[in-house]
């Protein structure tokens, strides 16, 4: 049997907005419906173009946005309902690194205060001395230097700010980590060298990602299954191996075929999407991909498609394939 760390069932995340009627409300459906399971231990990347749900999906797993419907189980705990008190425990198990390194320090506190304040929230050291020592390793875990301590956020690049946000991360030892697009904002250069950190702290400390990109060559990089998301649902999930040499969906094979191959003599059939993300306000009937999809059938207009299992560890949501079956 596996070992689930988290189990995702169903969730659902709506925002309301006001009905084109007076007094009626309307729905933007950022996440509608999507359930999947995280073994202990491994990456689950998710992608997708801007705006199909993945950073809300993210932060509904750990109640930074609050799920409309649906169920969340984290290391055999069910945390669905539970309020911003009930989860300040729960923030030890789950933590998040943010896309933007700019945004998501506090420019008035110091280094040190960044990563110490998860310490003192959750009471994890004793005494001034232990908390200076813990902090200065989680910097060096990250491989910065103990006189950046005492420095600003403003005084680093991007790059040394996502190793600090990593560094606050780690400091309440999390059993999972939610990275929603770490390395989107830095130099392609840069990506490399926190990429390969996430790896290496990975191995250190048994940690779980969820890591949430746009950029398939960097999930491919460091996941180990991969989750393909579009307008707020899964269109296939499968092994990082099973899911780029063969994949099943219509736009996942649109996705792969847009990533740029080192040999620039290569040949790559490109796949064109046709039209615009259809708006999560008022999402089309039946499978919402097929307004843009190049083999869309008729049953497609108008059935939502049912999940298909293709392997032990790949499933896809299409009609082409269900009707294979």
């Amino acid at each position: 049997m596996a070992d689930i760390l988290l189990n995702v069932e169903d969730m659902k995340i709506y925002y309301p907005v006001a009905g084109k009627k007076f007094g009626t409300t309307d729905y933007v459906k950022a996440v509608d419906g999507v359930s999947f399971q995280v073994e202990r231990g491994e990456v689950f990347g998710i992608v997708g173009e801007s705006g199909c749900g993945k950073s809300t999906l993210g932060r509904g797993i750990c109640k930074l946005e609050q799920p409309t419907a649906g169920k969340v189980v984290l290391d055999g705990e069910d945390i669905s309902t539970y309020n911003n008190n009930q989860m300040r425990p729960v923030r030890k198990k789950v933590q998040m690194v943010f896309q933007d390194p700019y945004a998501s320090l506090n420019p008035r506190m110091s280094i040190f205060d960044i990563i110490a304040e998860p310490l003192i929230i959750h009471g994890l050291t004793g005494s001034k001395a232990q908390l200076e020592e813990k902090v200065l390793d989680l910097l060096r875990k990250v491989g910065l230097d103990d006189y950046h301590a005492n420095r600003y956020p403003h005084e680093f690049s991007g790059g040394q700010r996502q190793r600090i946000g990593i560094a606050r991360a780690l400091a309440v030892q999390p059993r999972l980590i939610i990275a929603d697009e770490p390395v989107s904002a830095l130099d392609v250069s840069i990506q490399a060298q926190v990429l390969n950190l996430m790896n290496q702290l990975k191995k250190e400390f048994n940690l779980t990602y969820i890591f949430v990109a746009h950029d398939l060559s960097v999930v491919e990089h460091i996941s180990d299954r991969v989750g393909v998301m579009y307008l707020g649902n899964f269109v296939e999930v499968g092994s990082k191996e099973s899911l780029y040499k063969n994949p099943t969906h219509p736009y996942t094979q649109a996705l792969l075929s847009a990533v740029p191959v080192p040999d620039p003599t290569a040949k790559k059939d490109r796949v064109i999407l046709e039209g615009n993300i259809p708006s999560p306000l008022n999402p089309p009937t039946g499978c919402k991909f097929h307004t843009r999809c190049p083999k869309c059938m008729e049953i497609c207009k108008k059935e939502v498609p049912v999940k298909t299992q293709l392997t032990d560890d790949h499933y896809v949501y299409c009609h082409l394939m269900s009707q294979k079956g």
